[in-house]
């Protein structure tokens, strides 16, 4: 069955289930946010990763004064107390910087803070993905259900994704490296 390409007023259709082409180039994201944060908010440039439907910014916020030899729950607390701070004194301006960079880029834009071992995203999309398993993938989902791993198939295959993530994350840093080489490439080749 053939997908047929929904239009919207205002061009092609945004948001999860957009076809690769479709997707907005992100170039020069970087220093789009770097000229629009105000300055103060983040200790250094802030981490900026881009996918097909989200723009994720996370800085380091100013750390909690102390007294030295402060007990860890205390410091942890001190510090998601600042991450909580930033958020609730920036709220307004990071919703009008989204909405802008959302125009621009056309991606939703999900915001988060870091002060020490402490770090938490505001909001985060949680984009829904269509899989065909066959049945062992699917025998492998329903063993972490039952084992009360997750609570869903849908809760298994996330924590799955994570898990390969976590224990494959410099393979998967080159593979992301040299589809950038190969981007760059085409770009440069005829129209």
């Amino acid at each position: 069955m053939r997908e047929h390409k929904r239009e919207t007023r205002g061009g092609p259709r945004r948001g999860p289930g957009r076809e690769e082409r479709d997707v907005p180039s992100a170039e020069g994201i970087d220093g789009w946010f770097a000229g629009r944060l105000p300055d103060g908010w983040f200790e250094g440039p802030p981490e900026v990763t881009v996918d097909r439907d989200e723009i994720l910014v996370v800085g380091k916020v100013p750390p909690p004064d102390l007294p030295d030899g402060a007990e860890p729950a205390q410091r942890t607390a001190a510090e998601a107390g600042r991450v909580q701070r930033f958020r609730e004194e920036t709220r307004e301006q990071r919703m009008h910087l989204a909405d802008e960079a959302e125009r621009r880029f056309g991606r939703k834009v999900a915001w988060g803070a870091y002060a020490g071992d402490t770090r938490q995203v505001f909001t985060s999309l949680a984009i829904p993905v269509m899989t065909r398993l066959r049945q062992p993938e699917r025998q492998v989902l329903d063993t972490l259900v039952e084992a009360g791993v997750a609570r869903s198939r849908s809760e298994a295959l996330a924590w799955c994704v994570r898990l390969v993530g976590k224990h494959s994350a410099d393979w998967l840093e080159e593979l992301r490296s040299s589809l950038e080489a190969v981007q760059r490439v085409r770009g440069q080749g005829p129209a």
